[in-house]
This record gives C-alpha cells, structure tokens and sequence, in this order.
C-alpha cells in the first residue's frame, strides 16, 4: 500500500526531519514537497545526500490550492503561519500540524501519541505537541493520572539544542558564537508552550494548572530536550516509576528509567525517557523526561501520529535505534 505524502516546510529542520522518516518509511512516498526560499530547487540541491527519484522532486511554492492528490501532509510552519493556510485544504487530504496554530484547537485532535493514541486514531485533523510539552507531558502524564502530584506549583527547568529554534532568523543568541560555550533562559513567564501545557496538564489531572512555572534554556548543542519538572506529593520514587511503567506498559516509544536520562539517549530516535526522584518526607517529586527536539519532539511524534490516523502500525518508519546507543 503506497500511501502519498506531501511536506510543506521541508527546508527547516522538523521538515527536512520528517522527510528522513517518510523516505524510509515502508507505506509512504513522498509526492509533494514545498518550501518558500527553497522553491525552484530540487530535493538534492537542499539535500545533498538523497538519490534516485526522491533526489529529484522539486519544491513547489507552498500554495494549498494547487495541492497534488495526496492522502497526508506534513505541516511543518511557524507558530502563526499554517492556520490560515491549513483551513483551505481539502477534507479528505489528513492533515499533521507539526507547527503551533491548532494545538487544543477545536477540530484537532492533540497528537501526544503515547498518552492518547485513541484519540488520534481515524482522525483527519492532528496538531503535534510542541518539543517542550512532549517531554514533560509524557514525564507528567502517569503521576497526574495516578493523583500522586498536585497540578497546581508545578516548576519546569527545561533545557533544548538549539535547532529547537528553527533554521534561520535574525535572533542573535542562536548563531555560532553567541550560542557555543554559553547557556541562555529565555521566554520567561510567556513561552508559547506554557498554555499548551497547562490545559494538558489540566484535562489530565482535573485539576487547575494556575501555579505553572516554566524556563527554558538554550544549550550549545544541536538536539535534544531535557526537562527537570518540580511537583508537590508525597509519592515514594518507586510509587512513581511503578505508575509510569503501569502507564507506558506496552507503547512502543517511552522507557521507564531508574538512571536519570541524558538527552543523548534518545538523539535521531522518536524515544522518550522518563524517571523520578521523590521524598515524601518533604513533600516534593522530581519528574524528568527527555525527547530529541527533531524526533519525538516534531518529525518522530508526527509520523507516529500519521500512522494512527493511517491506520498503520504505529511504529512503522519509526523503529532505528537511536544514534548514540
């Protein structure tokens, strides 16, 4: 079965990542790609590495009226530019937003694929969590569920590669020398994830997120996400691990570790890594979680979410080791 697959954004770094996956994916062929810059320019001048008839695939100036027929596309846009856009698209062509405009939106189902793949099953719209909210949420999600923390005064201390934050722009604090040997916070107290996580956070628990506390920092390398989350409860740390394995017990993609994770585990995977650390004692519980910004993150996440809503095996396309073992 050839399902036909269409990129837009592909030149960026969570779209030329989701054109990895679907080049080696056993179900889907890559028939439309488009870019804004990049238009004109075959596959193989943007990547050097492709061969064969994906090498020559030409990108297309992004246009949704003038789509070829394809059965799902890839959205892969800056937070503010696929709303618009994306509601032009035919109903039949299924639709993974990788970007931030339909995220708790109604109409779109949201795609944290590990904690909800019900939901995203035979949907036609899906809006793929951003890389911050795939990494704490799925650290979050047992302990909320389970009511061993409190929703409200969580703390996030979260730390991403730089191509987190796209490729391109003009912010200085992402070239080469303002990033290397450095360490930056940025986006303090209105990160566009923070509502994101809130809600989710919410309809997990059933209980009011107010107290969210969320800080970012930049960190002189490519890929990759770690999250050290700051909860109210008196869990044991066993109590802890024991409910995420109960929760994650047969997916595919989460490991439940004892040793806290390192963002290098899971680089060029679409795994999650989750562990904790509590004393009751002191009524405090240290979630951890860690994803690779491009794989689980952005590209990973939304093949896996175009597989559920395929109807394919989830893991399909999805199955290499990550690269550093």
């Amino acid at each position: 079965m050839s399902i036909r697959v269409g990129i837009v954004g592909i030149s960026g770094f969570g779209g030329g990542e989701v054109m990895r996956l679907v080049a080696n994916h056993p179900s889907f062929e890559l028939v439309y790609a488009a870019g804004e810059s990049s238009a004109g320019s075959r596959l193989a001048d943007r990547f050097p590495g492709l061969s064969g008839k994906l090498a020559e695939l030409v990108i297309e100036k992004w246009d949704p009226e003038t789509l070829p027929k394809l059965d799902v596309l890839f959205a892969s846009l800056p937070t503010g530019a696929s709303a618009g856009a994306l509601a032009r698209v035919p109903m039949d062509v299924k639709i993974v937003d990788i970007g931030g405009d339909h995220r708790h939106v109604e109409g779109w189902a949201y795609g944290l694929a590990d904690v909800w793949p019900a939901q995203i099953k035979g949907q036609v719209r899906v809006a793929n969590p951003g890389c911050f909210p795939a990494a704490t949420l799925n650290a979050l999600a047992p302990l909320l569920v389970d009511k061993l923390i409190e929703p409200a005064n969580i703390v996030i201390d979260a730390k991403t590669g730089i191509s987190g934050a796209g490729r391109g722009g003009s912010d200085s604090r992402f070239g080469y020398a303002e990033s290397n040997e450095n360490l930056i916070p940025y986006g303090l107290l209105k990160h566009v994830h923070m509502p994101e996580m809130a809600e989710t956070i919410e309809r997990l628990s059933g209980g009011s997120a107010s107290g969210l506390v969320f800080t970012p920092h930049l960190v002189p390398m490519t890929r990759g996400v770690l999250v050290t989350i700051y909860c109210r409860g008196h869990a044991t740390t066993d109590q802890c691990l024991d409910a995420a394995r109960r929760f994650y017990a047969g997916r595919a993609f989460v490991r439940v570790t004892e040793k806290p994770p390192q963002t290098k585990w899971a680089t060029g995977s679409n795994l999650a890594f989750v562990s904790y650390a509590a004393d009751p004692e002191r009524n405090l519980v240290i979630a951890m979680g860690v994803v690779d910004n491009l794989g689980k993150g952005a590209a990973g996440q939304a093949v896996q979410n175009a597989n559920l809503i395929c109807s394919l095996p989830e893991t399909a396309g999805l199955e290499g080791a990550a690269v550093w073992p």
